[in-house]
């Protein structure tokens, strides 16, 4: 059995791993670190888990209970964790933060999405897992660069619900400013454009493009929708053939012939992709949830894929139908 610490166990994230690996077949949690609520029980927190687990929070985590942490915690404070502890030399560890994502002198950490990086997220110690809107916007795009057919800027309008800001509250998040209400944040220079970049070079080496990418902030609670389109030279029966052979082999990722939405993908680790030919641009919309497939469910099976286990374990999540 995998035993399992979280640091970071009060925020949405968390919550969400939580909920998983209570229920993973191969996994235990040991600890749930919160320095604010320390003694405390985790479903005076996370209250939807409420007669599921009896665990407390701890003040300061013991690492050698563990085989791998998850680290949950806000920008910047992963790298200070991590600088600041001694770790053991066999622990592995799996961040969910936008800390260790860009490849840089010194960085040790493996970019984190099995659809682009399986076989290295096996032998890993440290991973990067991605950020949410980059997850489904690569999706949208990787079989493209796989293939080389990446020949002009990509244009990106994607909506998020009001989970991928954090549970702290802030002017954008609250109900009273966010209910019936959209606004644009980041236009253009939103920090998930970086490890995105990153992936389609790797993918691509002539990989050299704008991506246009314009961050919508939604009025729902979870889930994001992303509409990307490119050049594309080919028919719309050849990208759907290039899609579908891609992802194969990727048991999260399915490539739908109906226009999608976003209850499909809410509460589980899928994403579905839906191609359209408009003239000479691809379009491809994708759907994931932002606090699953884009953090929470993707790192457990990032977590299965370090630990041999099979890459679906504790993730077979029911969507939400009304």
């Amino acid at each position: 059995m995998i035993q399992v610490g979280i640091i970071g166990g009060a925020g949405y994230t968390a919550g969400e791993l939580i909920r998983i690996l209570l229920n993973h077949p191969q996994a235990e949690i040991a600890f749930v670190q919160s320095s604010s609520n320390g003694g405390n029980p985790v479903t005076n927190v996370h209250r939807d888990l409420l007669g599921e687990t009896d665990l407390q929070f701890v003040a300061e985590p013991d690492f050698a209970k563990v085989d791998v942490i998850f680290l949950c915690m806000g920008h910047g404070k992963s790298k200070a964790f991590v600088e600041a502890n001694s770790l053991p030399e066999s622990l592995k560890v799996i961040d969910l933060s936008h800390d260790y994502r860009l490849k840089a002198a010194g960085n040790a950490f493996v970019y984190g999405l099995p659809e682009i990086n399986r076989e290295a997220i096996r032998t890993a110690q440290y991973i990067a897992n991605p950020g949410c809107f980059a997850t489904g916007i690569q999706l949208a795009v990787l079989p493209l660069a796989a293939a080389g057919l990446v020949k002009n800027e990509i244009h990106v309008h994607a909506i998020t619900g009001s989970t991928g800001a954090g549970q702290a509250p802030s002017a954008t998040s609250h109900f009273s400013w966010r209910n019936s209400n959209v606004s644009v944040y980041k236009a253009f220079q939103h920090q998930h454009l970086g490890e995105i970049g990153q992936s389609f070079k790797q993918l691509q080496d002539s990989f050299d493009f704008d991506i246009n990418f314009v961050p919508v902030r939604g009025n729902h609670t979870r889930g994001i929708f992303a509409s990307v389109y490119t050049d594309f030279d080919g028919s719309l029966e050849e990208a759907v053939q290039l899609y579908e052979t891609y992802y194969a082999t990727h048991p999260f990722v399915f490539v739908s012939s109906e226009n999608p939405d976003v209850k499909q993908v809410v509460n589980t680790n899928k994403a579905v992709l839906h191609l359209e030919k408009h003239g000479r641009k691809l379009l491809i919309l994708s759907v994931t949830d932002n606090l699953l497939k884009g953090a929470s469910g993707q790192a457990v099976q990032n977590m299965n894929l370090q630990f041999g286990l099979d890459e679906k374990a504790g993730l077979n999540l029911k969507p939400v139908s009304f």
